[in-house]
This record gives C-alpha cells, structure tokens and sequence, in this order.
C-alpha cells in the first residue's frame, strides 16, 4: 500500500485536492491517504465550507500556520515533527510503503526518506515578488514526479532541465472539481434571491498586495471599477485582507451594502458553490485571482485579470482570459469590449476534461507497482 499525505491550505488547493483525494478511496487496498491542512485560509467560509460543499473528509492534521511568513512555520515545531513522524512510521500491513506527499505550491523536505509528487507543477508567472513562484520553483526541484496542466507548464520544466520521465501530462484537477459541481451550483437561488439576471452582472475577486496594499493603486482600481458599475452591477465577495486595506485607506465610500441596479456591492467572502454560481451566470469575471481565470476559461465566461502577468498562460492563449495590470484605462478599455460584445470566446485546453485526478492516481499506482518490483 502507498501512503500519501495531501497537504492543502489555501483556498485553491481544496479545490484541487478533493477529485484526487476521491480517486484515492477507490482504492482502498492502494492507497493510504493522510490529509494535513496547513490552515493558511482559517476564516470559516474560505476554509471549513470546503469540506462541506466539496465533500472532503476532514484534516488528519491541521497545523493552524494561520498568514504568517514561510520564516515563521519552523520545522521544529512539534506539529510539523508530528508530519515528519507520520513519514518514516512503518506501515502496519506487511508490504506497505512509506508515505510520499502529493503537493500543492508546498514545501518538501528531501533528507527524509520519502517521495514527492507535485500537482500543478511546472507553472511560472516570472514574477519573484510573489511567494507562491518561489513556493512553485523550490517544489519543483524538491519532488520525483510533476503534474502539469498544460504544454506551458511542460516547456517550463523542461526548459529548467527536468527529466522528461519525471514529467506527467495530466490535465487540470481543479476542472473535475468544477465539472462535477456545475450543476449543482447552477440550481443554486442566489442570483434570484438578489434580483440579478444572468448575464446582468459582473463579478469582482480582489486581494493581492500588489492591488491593495498601496492606497494610489487601490484607488484606481476603485475608480475603474466604480465606472464599469455605473453600466453594470458588480457584485464583490470582499476577502478580508482587502476589507482591512479598504478601511485602512478610508474607501468604504465606494462600496454598497445592498443590491442595486448599478454599483459596487460587497458580500462577505462566500462558499465555493456560491462563487461559482455568480461566475457560470456573470457577464464578466475582473480578478487578480490564478484559479478563477482557469475556472472562466472552462466557463467561458469572460475574464479580466488585474494583474502584470500570469501562470496560467494557457487561459489567454486559447482562453476567455486577458490579462490587464492595474491600470485605470486599461481596466476600462477591456471591460467595455466585454460590455460591447467584443471579447473572445475561447476553448477549453486540452485535457480539461475531468479527469485529471483519476490520470494522477492510475500514474501513482502504476508507480508504486514499479517500485515494489525487484530490480
């Protein structure tokens, strides 16, 4: 039997790691799956509503790291101990293998004697200001076989001199989460409940640092965005980083507490279901999001990221998706083209077809299989 630890934290990688972990439990006799949450996201609707819209079971492990910095979770804590231990504990059952980790953007301790898998790997966006690229380049180094979601992320590592035989094109596992819950979440009432037709709003995520933090650069965005919602509404599941920055810079004054047949209304942070019942219906998706330009691209639903780069190239090479900085006129120019008719209706990648997290088990198994074998 394989032992896997599942390591997931932040909002995106449940949305991942829920197809992988339920192609897990078709195997009982294969896989022994151990779920850690690093409880990055800790706020209730953007971590434990997870496990209830997406069916995950709940944490093994939770090691409450909370927003700090990677300096802060140090590895002799003894939660992080209580990983390491679970990595080298014999197996119970004659036969069984030591635990491997199935990654997310996540760190990995090679001098222990264990192996490393990452999903979604191979993904750059070139901008070292970012901590997930940093996350992406040393987990990449760190681990035996990668996943990746698209030819980019492929050139990518073999560009950086990775064995080819290393490298598994699978496709994208956060689609099989979307795929199996579209339905779902289209029968949801809340655009009814709001009085909001579909195709009659825009929806809005925000939170980077790069967006908010600076109060000229907010201000913009805000400008730009108060504009496009004198045409259309805007509806803003506002993150909490970017309810504090707002405060802090004293802009509540452009935001709205109810609906209305025009403006920038905020909502509290919501469920994955529920976000994704705005965007199937939306006319528009404005984001500094990476996963909500994936989730349109499938949709297609047009996308404009407020950001100078992307990892997701795919989603504009063949996508809905566009990216466009933080620039006021910018921002105007793309969402008017959207509100014209111009945008692009794009095409879902190549293997974004739900199945993704079963490749990664059968690849997995296929594995074990081989090293279990005698030379």
């Amino acid at each position: 039997m394989l032992g896997v630890i599942n390591v997931v934290g932040a909002r995106p990688n449940f949305i991942k790691m829920a197809p992988i972990i339920e192609a897990m439990q078709k195997y009982p006799d294969r896989f022994q799956p151990l779920l850690v949450h690093t409880g990055q996201h800790y706020d209730e609707r953007m971590s434990k509503s997870f496990f209830v819209d997406l069916g995950m079971p709940k944490p093994d492990l939770n090691l409450e790291v909370g927003s700090g910095s990677r300096l802060s979770c140090r590895a002799d804590r003894p939660d992080l101990g209580r990983v390491r231990e679970s990595l080298l504990e014999p197996r119970a059952r004659p036969g069984d293998r030591g635990w491997g980790y199935q990654l997310d953007d996540g760190m990995h301790d090679r001098r222990q004697e264990t192996g490393g898998n990452h999903v979604e790997a191979g993904l750059r966006s070139r901008d070292m200001s970012m901590s997930e690229e940093i996350n992406r380049l040393c987990t990449d180094v760190l681990c035996d076989y990668l996943f990746t979601t698209d030819h980019f992320a492929n050139e990518n590592l073999i560009a950086e001199s990775v064995a080819p035989e290393k490298i598994f094109f699978v496709g994208n596992v956060m689609i099989d989460t979307l795929l199996r819950h579209l339905e779902l979440a289209r029968g949801l009432r809340l655009t009814e409940q709001w009085g909001l037709k579909p195709g009659g709003f825009a929806t809005l995520t925000l939170h980077r640092p790069s967006n908010v933090d600076d109060p000229a650069v907010f201000r913009g965005i805000l400008d730009a965005l108060t504009a496009i919602s004198n045409e259309i509404p805007i509806i803003f599941p506002i993150h909490p980083r970017t309810r504090k920055m707002a405060e802090q810079f004293g802009f509540r004054d452009y935001f709205s507490m109810t609906a209305q047949p025009r403006g920038l209304w905020i909502t509290e942070p919501l469920g994955y279901l529920e976000l994704l019942h705005l965007n199937v219906n939306a006319r528009m998706v404005i984001t500094d999001s990476g996963g909500v330009q994936e989730e349109t691209t499938v949709l297609g639903v047009p996308c404009i990221t407020l950001r100078n780069n992307t990892e997701r190239p795919i989603t504009c090479e063949v996508g809905t998706n566009v990216v466009v900085g933080n620039s006021r006129d910018k921002i105007l120019h793309h969402a008017t083209a959207v509100l014209k008719g111009e945008a692009s209706p794009g095409k879902v990648p190549e293997k974004w077809d739900g199945k993704a997290a079963e490749r990664i088990v059968q690849i997995l198994a296929n594995l074990d299989i081989k090293r279990s074998c005698p030379a």
